[in-house]
């Protein structure tokens, strides 16, 4: 195992990600984070350099972790080949089995891998697998030829986090409102606002430049405003040069609508999430 503490080798890393689109996205949208300001304290480990066969980005060992945050407590994956990551997963002290954790990668193989070594630790291992999307860098449909009244475009607050907790399929808990607030803080967002200045349409950004929790409140539905706030959240991200990629789920019907009426692009590689929990913490 190798920490790249080191500028210079994180900006190499970086570059090289780039020759490995699209299943390289998640890690490489987390080290562009890490080399511009690292807001989420995240660090990259990896198998040798530079000729790295698998590179996995994780929160720092000296940042302070919930056991129970499986949203913060996040690594991204990329290998070359399947035996070397494997090998990474089994090395002591580049994975910490004893917290619930997610594992985040763009290959079929993550999946496989990470369970073998998991079961070996007694873990549960929780599959959740998605369309991978990436917005095109060219000019975008204009988001406000279908918005049907004069929406207040804005950007949301640490203070909103409740109400993205309350309303994200993944949330309900203490750990999400804290993830979210946290995200809020770091990362880019996009919101529409109604007249008393309430978000009622949202979008945000995760900590790996992943568009997520796009949310339209239902009474403000059929607005064109989910269409307004991806377009402007995309074109943000693209405007400080980060790539603007999103997951959505097979049977989300009006997503992939919206997507498709967006010509975004579906990529050939699906998003996995492995939620992993220590038998000690299952509920």
């Amino acid at each position: 195992m190798i920490l790249l503490n080191c500028s210079t080798k994180l900006q190499m890393l970086e570059q090289m990600l780039r020759n490995n689109f699209p299943e390289s996205l998640k890690v490489y949208g987390a080290v562009m984070n890490m080399n511009r300001g690292n807001p989420f304290r995240k660090e990259v480990v990896v198998d040798s350099w530079p000729n790295f066969k698998t590179v996995i980005t994780r929160r720092q060992k000296q940042a302070k972790t919930d056991d129970l945050d499986h949203y913060t407590n996040a690594y991204a994956v990329f290998y070359k080949d399947f035996r070397a990551y494997h090998k990474l997963l089994e090395e002591p002290d580049v994975i910490n089995w004893e917290q619930v954790f997610q594992i985040q990668g763009l290959q079929d193989g993550i999946y496989e891998i990470s369970k073998a070594v998991a079961n070996s630790k007694q873990l549960d291992v929780n599959l959740t697998s998605f369309k991978a999307v990436e917005f095109s860098p060219v000019p975008m449909p204009d988001a406000n030829s279908r918005v049907t009244s004069s929406p207040q475009l804005s950007y949301l607050s640490v203070a909103e986090a409740g109400l993205l907790n309350r309303t994200w399929s993944r949330g309900g808990n203490e750990q999400c409102h804290r993830y979210l607030a946290n995200l809020i803080y770091c990362f880019p967002s996009a919101c529409v606002r109604d007249e008393n200045g309430k978000p009622v349409s949202w979008g945000l950004t995760d900590q790996f430049s992943t568009m997520i929790h796009g949310y339209t409140l239902p009474e403000h539905r059929r607005k064109g405003y989910s269409r307004l706030v991806a377009v402007t959240l995309a074109r943000k991200l693209q405007s400080r040069g980060f790539p603007s990629q999103g997951n959505v789920l097979d049977d989300n019907t009006a997503s992939l609508s919206l997507l498709e009426s967006l010509n975004a692009r579906f990529l050939p590689c699906r998003f996995h999430r492995l939620i992993l929990t220590p038998k000690a913490l299952s509920v």
